[in-house]
């Protein structure tokens, strides 16, 4: 069992009178980290009423705007989790009921799709939640609960496994990771009204998988995938709500050579990336090793921002003649640089000078594995 670091968050968020959102991915262990969550903080004498809303007839009990029958749901029960919650319809209106007129109990509510939750709850909650968001395990989460021997010995694992809780703590990787990706990954996005290409979205991720770390043109993958740039940037921006993909934007102010309108695409977690292109080889068979680090390292350091509470735009810098660096996080007009070398032999000590004359970075910093940990920790 693994300590997830939003647990002690959530202790001290979760309070009568509001609710508090976990939001994440499929799979990810948002259940499994309330369960430990009322395991260990609540107390022996509290009542909680679990409603997993899965389940038909709880859906139905849920998706009411009549108090009374909450108020005959909820009963004297303190601490109310609903599970699930994107699967009821109008469910803000329902979390503002019980808000609104139950001030001393604690609302606690799992999401796994971003957009659907957030559109239904936004409006009614103003002012009266928290959100929180749960990825698949953190360098930092595997450090606190296993050691810098854990750390180790599962990091070139994770380059092509991933992290996901199933999947790092099970005995099959490949089989868990094929049915995650097979089963899980669209089935938020396929919920949508009028979504049906199935075909078509799963095509547009394995050309994104098979492009990490490279600047991508909505045009080209236009093209590639055979549909219209609208669509590009619709299931790009679905991808990104339910977890799958996150997008950095070209970081540019002042050098007529630097990219304007570029993306890099990185995946939440390799083991998915792996799994939609099918390709499970150790990293002395693979030609993609930078790209799966770049991925593995970026998304770490994003994951370590978000728990940690510093709030960063991250991006990453190119000239049209190719000078470049793979990561930059700006906050309140700090920057800070980032070069991303795989092999420490070949790793460069300077930083590209026409970036360094531009913007006067706070920091610069090149991150190798021998020396990743004191980024993500």
């Amino acid at each position: 069992m693994i300590q997830r670091d939003l647990l002690m968050t959530i202790s001290q968020k979760a309070k009568p009178g509001k609710a508090l959102l976990l939001i994440g991915a499929r799979q990810v262990g948002k259940t499994t980290l309330l369960h430990q969550y009322i395991d260990r903080f609540a107390s022996d004498d509290a009542k909680v009423l679990w409603l997993n809303c899965d389940r038909q007839e709880v859906r139905d009990a849920v998706q009411t705007t009549n108090l009374h029958n909450l108020e005959l749901l909820i009963g004297s029960n303190k601490t109310v989790v609903i599970d699930e919650a994107q699967r009821v319809n109008d469910i803000g209106l329902t979390l503002k009921l019980i808000v609104d007129n139950m001030p001393d109990v604690t609302l606690l509510v799992t999401g796994s799709s971003a957009f659907e939750l957030r559109n239904r709850i936004n409006e009614p909650l103003t002012g009266r939640k928290s959100t929180l968001h749960l990825f698949p395990l953190s360098t930092k989460e595997i450090y606190d609960n296993q050691g810098l021997i854990g750390v180790n010995e599962t990091f070139e694992s994770r380059l092509i496994y991933g992290s996901y809780p199933a999947v790092l703590l099970g005995d099959e990787p490949q089989e868990m990771l094929t049915e995650l990706a097979d089963s899980y990954l669209y089935k938020d996005i396929l919920e949508i009204d009028g979504l049906r290409r199935t075909s078509v979205l799963n095509k547009l991720v394995v050309v994104l998988a098979l492009q990490v770390g490279s600047v991508v043109s909505y045009n080209e993958l236009a093209k590639t995938v055979g549909i219209d740039r609208k669509t590009v940037e619709k299931y790009i921006d679905l991808l990104e709500k339910c977890y799958v993909v996150f997008a950095l934007n070209s970081y540019n102010r002042n050098i007529r050579t630097e990219l304007t309108k570029g993306k890099k695409i990185y995946f939440y977690d390799n083991g998915i990336r792996n799994a939609v292109i099918r390709n499970f080889a150790p990293l002395e068979y693979r030609q993609d090793t930078g790209a799966l680090w770049e991925n593995f390292f970026i998304a770490e350091r994003i994951k370590a921002n978000r728990y940690a509470g510093r709030a960063v735009n991250s991006y990453f810098w190119r000239t049209t003649d190719k000078k470049e660096i793979d990561y930059i996080e700006e906050a309140n007009g700090h920057i800070a640089a980032f070069e991303l070398k795989w092999n420490p032999k070949k790793a460069k000590t300077t930083l590209p000078v026409s970036f360094i004359n531009a913007y006067n970075p706070g920091e610069t910093h090149v991150v190798t594995p021998q020396n990743y940990l004191e980024y993500v920790l």
